[in-house]
């Protein structure tokens, strides 16, 4: 079995390259890589490519890069409308979509969405932080975007393929995607006006089985069978 190579997240990848900061402190004093071991790169523009330490210092590191790798992000572009649950769980929901290879994600705000603004005003870094870990684990170099907090209505709205997971929904039938937007909402479900408002603006309906599913678990589970059904899983 080949072993899991180190990643390491650079502003751009050139032939050579100099990691400080927190990426080397990791790679160096929590991984200890050696001179002459091959790591993996990855930049902002979402290009990947092999490299290999070429030195070792007190505060940074000299990394050759190798060859670029191939793409590891889907040919769907997956967006993730995700009510805003209880935070744990929506933080799981950041996590899994982003190695499920999502693009972005829209916190949204419905009408049974329980939880005050201000809870989640201020967890932006945080919730960048476990996306960002996210990519570095599951192989992607493309970070997905977290955007603001939008409101149902806005989301439903958007231009693009739209589908609504809804338990109760008659499924649309949906023969091809290339970019669509999922809509996930909270654990007490949709409103009457919210579904009337959604079959207005034109979004899909599917559903995720007989069984009634949590807010996360559905997101997850939308995210897998989406990907599966259009994109690369």
């Amino acid at each position: 079995m080949t072993a899991v190579r180190h990643r390491i997240f650079v502003d751009a990848i050139s032939p050579e390259v100099t990691v400080t900061g927190d990426e080397f402190h990791h790679s160096v004093r929590v991984v200890r890589l050696r001179i002459g071991e091959e790591v993996e790169l990855f930049d902002r523009a979402g290009n990947a490519a092999r490299g290999t330490v070429q030195s070792l210092d007190r505060d940074r590191a000299v990394i050759a890069a190798g060859e670029p790798l191939p793409s590891r992000e889907s040919p769907l572009a997956v967006h993730l409308a995700m009510a805003v649950i209880q935070l744990e769980k929506f933080e799981l929901v950041l996590q899994k979509a982003t190695e499920l290879g999502v693009r972005s994600i829209i916190p949204m705000m419905t009408e049974r969405v329980e939880l005050r603004p201000e809870r989640y005003a201020n967890k932006r870094e945080r919730w960048e932080k476990i996306v960002f870990e996210a990519v570095k684990q599951s192989g992607r170099a493309a970070v997905p975007r977290i955007d603001e907090p939008q409101p149902f209505a806005q989301i439903a709205g958007r231009s693009g393929a739209r589908i609504l997971f809804d338990a109760d929904a008659e499924p649309s039938t949906i023969d091809r995607l290339d970019d669509v937007t999922l809509l996930i909402g909270p654990e007490g479900g949709w409103s009457d006006e919210e579904l009337r408002h959604a079959r207005d603006a034109g979004c899909l309906f599917q559903r995720l089985g007989p069984r009634r599913l949590r807010a996360e678990t559905a997101a997850i589970a939308a995210m897998s069978v989406i990907t599966s059904r259009f994109g690369d899983l």
